[in-house]
């Protein structure tokens, strides 16, 4: 049977992927800072026969992890990163970590892990078949400020792939096939003149009059923007005192979109509502472009592939204990998770998801920097159930999920299923041909551009 050499070392080696995913949950760092995380991750794929090259493309946090020769080549996407203010212990009530800034909130403790377990299973069962083929392991930083994979793109590490693959703790098991939005992000920052606001504000220039108005601005821009647009901020410097006009001010803005077009065109915009906020107020705005990422473009061809994939691996069941943490972790939003177990048509309103949802497109307004990949070789994304049903993303109760057995499992079973992808694309070319020509049907004679300009740096979020 295909899979069953990856799936029995994905279950032996098992001890040291709950280890790895919780060495990174226990110590979260943040976007292009994940210094042990990368470590760690690189240690286990060199004991596992892996030629490892770390700090690619200028970032030093970044990997890359090989295996194999020869067609096909399949990557397989890891990420790391942790999120600022979701710090939280295991356990079903808000707990902070003390002197712990960052946490686990979406989950990608669980998504190397699942990553690294894939990936040695596959070669494992590569290995004793004799299969062809070449493994790919890609360490990515900086996913949750979205640039991450767009700065590896920049220096063309993705290019020599033939298909990628990417797995993202949910809520349920689910493939992706719609498509999540792009993204631009950018700070503003204002310099104007300081002066006393009661004794001498004719002789004051305020920063944060020019950011107000910018602001302003941006609320009229979304009354003239395709609905697939979101824009969101905030104010990472607004002055010192009430009676002193602020010389300096600073905000933070993402500005959203489903399609390529209309993100340039409303981010372009914005950018002129800020410098024309500067001319009103006669002070001077600097635009920072902190990077951004395509919206995704999923592959059906790979989304089939996946779909079978998920029905036919030896799934992980959760237990009494997990069933009773996610009632303990939910017992203050108990009202929208039973509306939500309805939803999934989980049986008798539990709150953790064990089927396979149907494919069906649908799109998001949130964002992967995945979507660069996707405009590059043909791609697909996925996910498993790693948190009750109910629980938002981003939020300290996933936090706490990703540390519990909860996670475990959900990450288990995403190692099988990309596993047993790898194996069912090695062997069969018929799925790298019909992939391949649904890709150059999408990009429909389209080139793909890194948004991240050459010579820009990563920049590192202040929490």
């Amino acid at each position: 049977m295909q899979g069953s050499i990856a799936f029995q070392t994905i279950q032996t080696i098992r001890p040291a992927l709950n280890e790895l995913s919780h060495n990174i949950w226990s110590n979260p760092e943040g976007p292009y800072e994940e210094y042990q995380a990368s470590k760690w991750t690189a240690d286990i794929l060199r004991q596992a026969g892996f030629h490892v090259d770390t700090g690619i493309c200028s970032l030093p946090t970044a990997i890359m992890a090989k295996w194999g020769s020869g067609r096909p080549v399949i990557g397989f996407m890891g990420e790391y990163d942790a999120l600022p203010g979701l710090s939280q212990e295991a356990v079903p009530e808000k707990r902070p970590v003390s002197h712990q800034s960052y946490g686990h909130g979406c989950g990608h403790n669980l998504l190397c892990a699942a990553h690294v377990g894939a990936v040695i299973g596959l070669k494992e069962e590569m290995e004793r078949t004799g299969c062809p083929g070449t493994i790919v392991f890609y360490g990515c930083p900086g996913e949750e400020v979205l640039t991450g994979k767009p700065f590896m793109a920049r220096e063309h590490a993705f290019d020599d792939l033939d298909l990628a693959i990417s797995f993202h703790p949910a809520t349920v098991n689910f493939v992706f096939q719609g498509i999540n939005a792009g993204i631009h992000s950018v700070e503003f920052h204002y310099k104007g003149k300081s002066a006393h606001a009661g004794a001498d504000p004719q002789n004051g220039r305020s920063a944060l009059d020019a950011l107000e108005l910018t602001n302003v601005g941006a609320q009229y821009l979304r009354e003239h923007v395709t609905e697939d647009v979101r824009i969101h901020y905030i104010i990472k410097e607004g002055g010192t005192a009430p009676n002193i006009v602020p010389d300096k001010a600073s905000s933070w803005y993402m500005v959203r979109a489903l399609h390529m077009d209309n993100l340039n065109s409303v981010y372009n915009r914005l950018v002129k509502t800020a410098q024309g906020a500067a001319s009103m107020t006669e002070t001077d705005v600097d635009v920072c472009y902190l990077g951004g990422c395509y919206p995704t473009m999923q592959n059906q061809v790979l989304a089939g592939l996946v779909y079978d994939c998920m029905k036919q691996i030896p799934w992980e069941r959760f237990d009494d204990k997990d069933k009773e943490f996610a009632r303990a972790l939910t017992a203050d939003i108990s009202e929208g998770c039973k509306n939500a177990s309805a939803l999934f048509q989980i049986e008798k309103g539990g709150l953790l998801y064990e089927g396979i949802r149907p494919m069906k497109a649908s799109n998001s307004s949130g964002s992967f920097d995945m979507g660069d990949v996707c405009h590059i070789v043909p791609a697909i994304m996925f996910s498993t159930a790693c948190r009750p049903v109910g629980v938002p993303n981003h939020h300290w109760r996933t936090t706490a999920s990703s540390g519990s057995g909860i996670g475990e499992r959900g990450m288990i079973n995403a190692a099988k299923i990309m596993a047993l992808f790898g194996i069912r694309a090695m062997t069969d070319p018929a799925i790298l041909e019909n992939a391949r020509k649904e890709f150059l049907r999408s990009m429909n004679g389209q080139a793909y551009h890194c948004p991240i300009p050459p010579g820009a740096s990563p920049t590192k979020p202040s929490i």
